[in-house]
């Protein structure tokens, strides 16, 4: 027996793994030909215990792998009407995931009350976002637009053995669709209110000799949800081009090569804060009724351009081995304008440029002999570069300049393997051991106006410094099979959060900040179950977890100690430790064959044990952001068959999450309370190529903040709202 090299199944074997992945949902069906019967073949193959996720680097089934992990498929991803990863939040327990500040494709995200809402460089996330094998290591851009892909897995608490940093909370894991053996393509339009138009298209094409192309590209655009009330022009609408292309050898069982390559292009406007209290500085200037207006004085501008590439190579060697290449390099520029006031005065406007580069290598050998143990082992080598400069204007009098670069040189090694004890009893041990460069190089300085041409001679920080950081990450877990049904595990481990340094550092007023601040770290215990019933018509999967969270790293917007008039001050610290425990459920339930629920419920339980502030101990009146106590959500579809018309599907879901406060200073005003979403989907898939699909989401047009702003040094009290009620129609074809 082959270990499982990555090189692509028959096109039939796809399809059947794909439909099972779809919890149950119906599969999209072919033209009347072998793709058709193929499909009708498989409608039935709805068990959840099919489903193939790579959450151990290597293929397991969702309901065997004891792992706290949700995956979604191309056919679920559709019929739940998931457009970017943000529409993830509802369908996952306890994860938080939105679009950071007044951006539409910066990606903030949160798992189990640990993450990173800072996208400044210097500054790392804490859930690693993955394409494809290769880690994302910069926010911008990474709230990932759905198109072309297989699935997408989320896998809940700390990665730290085998995805190593910055996977404190979780990952997640973005999959494009494979590379196949047969010719086959797929195009969709979306329109939709704010004149949306979504055109999306791939195409598979064996070249010969093995060989396979594959293409995909997207076009997303749609107008503004509100207006600057001053210049007439829109905010927050979206104008999105993006494309993915694949040339790959499948013609050898013991050997796969992929290279494939991608680019996006966001020229999206700014997404508009709501002004939540009157500006003392801008004396009679009342608040907009309207949460999308704004009178903002700067310009419409927040570009972000990605683009990467990687190279894909796998080797079978001999009946237990195999060896996988991962070589990868990435790089993105992004312009954006943060009028952070929400009027044209200058009080607080800033303009940002984020650039950043990287290069990746991973080597990782699996083993597999069909036997009692398997395990993979890897190298993992990292070198990046982040920077910019960010150019402040406070009350048209203070000019200041932020620059810089933090240069990342990492190298890890890990392993981890399976024993099985008995037929019953396993054991999962593993371990990583990471080391890492950080150099920064930073520049903070004044300027004698808004042209920043002049220098004023005022230095608030000019240094460069470096700091070596080491992290040993291990695992180990037991997992015992009660039944066929039924799988219990009990694990424990370790992840961290890179330490780094303060870019905004104000190092002649505030010494410390200039200094590095350290890792963050997380020791989780988890127990959990996997259980089928029925005969596979229902399933539901129980997690508890106890986290241990210590170092915390915070970003808070103060203003600089004993200053007069009070100044701003951007500072970075680690601020204590805390303990975070929860339990999530997720549930699947096929009533008939046409009738089904699925969903999650999640309870978090988030307290800082220590919280230092200014040598203080204030973690009594300290609260974790983006970590609502309760969170929840249900889906129900039912499905009508139509005979020679094909199937029609009713879809309604419902989600909820209590209370939350979305950032560092915990200001009642920007603090969200518990709400509801509501959202439905009715979906005729014909027996030919076309599915029509008629969507709508947030259908009550609830007003929500995901975030916003509290800095009372320059009088700002803002709100950054989710999406209005929106609806859309879909025509797919495949061919």
């Amino acid at each position: 027996m082959h270990p499982r090299l990555p090189a692509p199944a028959p096109r039939r074997l796809l399809l059947s793994s794909a439909v099972a992945a779809a919890l149950c949902l119906p599969m999209m069906l072919a033209p009347e030909s072998a793709r058709a019967q193929e499909s009708d073949e498989n409608r039935d193959t709805t068990s959840l215990g099919e489903v193939t996720v790579t959450a151990r680097k290597r293929e397991e089934t969702i309901q065997d792998v004891p792992v706290a992990v949700t995956a979604y498929t191309q056919e679920a991803l559709d019929v739940l009407n998931v457009e970017d990863i943000g529409d993830l939040d509802a369908l996952v327990p306890n994860l938080t995931i939105y679009a950071a500040r007044g951006s539409s494709s910066t990606v903030t995200a949160y798992i189990r009350g640990v993450g990173q809402a800072d996208p400044l460089w210097g500054v790392d996330p804490g859930v690693g976002i993955y394409l494809d094998d290769v880690y994302v290591a910069r926010p911008q851009g990474a709230l990932l637009d759905v198109f072309d892909v297989e699935r997408i897995e989320v896998l809940r608490g700390p990665q730290g053995t085998l995805y190593g940093k910055n996977t404190i909370g979780g990952a997640i894991k973005y999959v494009s669709a494979p590379l196949e053996e047969d010719f086959y393509g797929r195009g969709s339009i979306t329109l939709g209110n704010y004149n949306q138009l979504d055109v999306k298209g791939n195409l598979n094409a064996p070249v010969g000799d093995g060989w396979v192309a594959r293409v995909a590209v997207a076009s997303l655009s749609r107008d503004g949800y509100g207006e600057n009330i001053n210049t007439d022009q829109e905010v927050w609408d979206k104008e999105i081009l993006a494309a993915r292309g694949t040339l790959g050898f499948v013609g050898n069982p013991d050997f796969y090569m992929r290279l494939s390559a991608d680019w996006m292009d966001d020229k999206s406007g700014v997404r508009p804060a709501q002004m939540l209290a009157p500006n003392p500085f801008a004396p009679g200037v009342l608040p907009l009724d309207d949460r999308y207006d704004v009178r903002n004085g700067m310009p419409n501008i927040n570009n972000t351009s990605i683009s990467g590439a990687a190279l894909t190579l796998g080797w079978n060697l001999g009946e237990a081995w195999a060896l996988k290449s991962v070589t990868s390099y990435r790089e993105s520029d992004t312009e954006t304008n943060i009028d952070f006031d929400t009027l044209p005065n200058p009080i607080a406007d800033v303009k940002a440029f984020y650039n950043d580069h990287q290069l990746s290598q991973e080597l990782q050998l699996n083993y597999d002999n069909a036997g009692d143990f398997r395990g993979v082992a890897g190298v993992y080598w990292f070198d990046g570069r982040a920077g910019g400069q960010v150019l402040n204007n406070f009350f048209n009098a203070i000019f200041g300049d932020t620059q810089g670069t933090v240069d990342t040189e990492s190298v890890a090694v890990y392993g981890e393997g399976t024993w099985d004890l008995t037929d019953q009893w396993s054991l999962t041990a593993g371990a990583r051991y990471t080391t890492e460069k950080k150099t920064a190089d930073v520049l903070n300085i004044g300027y004698t106006d808004g042209t920043f041409s002049t220098p004023s001679g005022a230095i608030a920080a000019d240094f460069r410094d470096s700091k070596t950081f080491d992290a040993f990450s291990p695992k180990i877990s037991v997992d015992y099979k009660l039944s066929d049904d039924t799988l219990l595990y009990a694990l424990a481990s370790r992840g961290f959060k890179s330490g780094g340094f303060n870019i905004r550092a104000q190092a002649t007023a505030v010494p410390r900040s200039r200094e590095p601040f350290d890792d963050e770290t997380v020791t989780s215990f988890e127990i959990g179950a996997k259980n089928a019933f029925l005969d596979g018509r229902m399933f539901l999967n129980l997690a508890y977890f106890y986290n241990d969270y210590e170092d915390i790293q915070l970003s808070i917007f103060t203003e600089i100690p004993n200053s007069d008039p009070p100044a701003f001050f951007g500072d970075f610290t680690n601020a204590g430790a805390g303990t975070v425990q929860g339990i999530e459920l997720e549930y699947q339930m096929n009533f008939t064959d046409s009738f089904r629920l699925q969903g999650n419920l999640a309870w978090l339980d988030a307290e800082y044990d220590e919280f230092i502030s200014a040598g203080v101990d204030v973690a009594d009146s300290q609260k974790f952001t983006n970590a609502p106590e309760f969170s929840g959500a249900v889906t129900g579809l039912f499905d009508h068959d139509l005979g020679d018309n094909g199937t029609l599907t009713t879809r309604l879901t419902y989600s909820y999450q209590s209370s939350v406060y979305p950032t560092t200073d915990l200001s009642e005003a920007i603090k969200q309370d518990g709400y509801g979403l509501l959202s439905a989907g009715l979906i005729w898939q014909t027996r030919g190529a076309w599915r029509f699909a008629l969507e709508g989401n947030n259908l009550t047009d609830k007003e929500y903040r995901t975030t916003g702003y509290n800095i009372g040094a320059l009088g700002i009290l803002t709100g950054f709202y989710g999406a209005p009620r929106t609806y859309s129609v879909t025509a797919t074809y495949e061919f």
